[in-house]
């Protein structure tokens, strides 16, 4: 019982970690701090621990992908992030190709209901 329930927990996080890196960039359109992203992540049912965003974000910005800017007129400086253009034609692509993925993978799931 205790292996199955680790091989589930494994699996399930290789299935989410190849569609962190779409469900963040879909959030990047507006400008958005760290914590205020895992919050609407969350919001939209796709939790995510702060320990596996913020090396995300690194990457994605070190790939062209999102732009960061400091604020630190509030009570305390602030990261922010935001998709630039490039980041911008990637993150259609990707929703394309999730799209085709997506139709692909459902349609093989129902192949298996009764």
């Amino acid at each position: 019982m205790g292996e199955e329930k680790d091989l589930l927990e494994n699996l399930s996080l290789e299935l989410r970690r190849g569609t962190l890196t779409l469900c963040v960039l879909s959030q990047m359109a507006e400008k958005r701090y760290g914590y205020a992203l895992v919050q609407r992540l969350e919001e939209k049912g796709v939790p995510i621990d702060p320990n596996t965003l913020y090396p995300l974000l690194r990457r994605l910005e070190e790939k062209g992908l999102l732009s960061s800017s400091w604020e630190t007129g509030g009570s305390k400086p602030r990261k922010y992030y935001l998709r630039t253009p490039y980041g911008d034609t990637v993150y259609r692509r990707l929703k394309e190709l999730w799209a085709a993925l997506s139709d692909g993978i459902d349609a093989l799931l129902q192949e298996d209901e009764p």
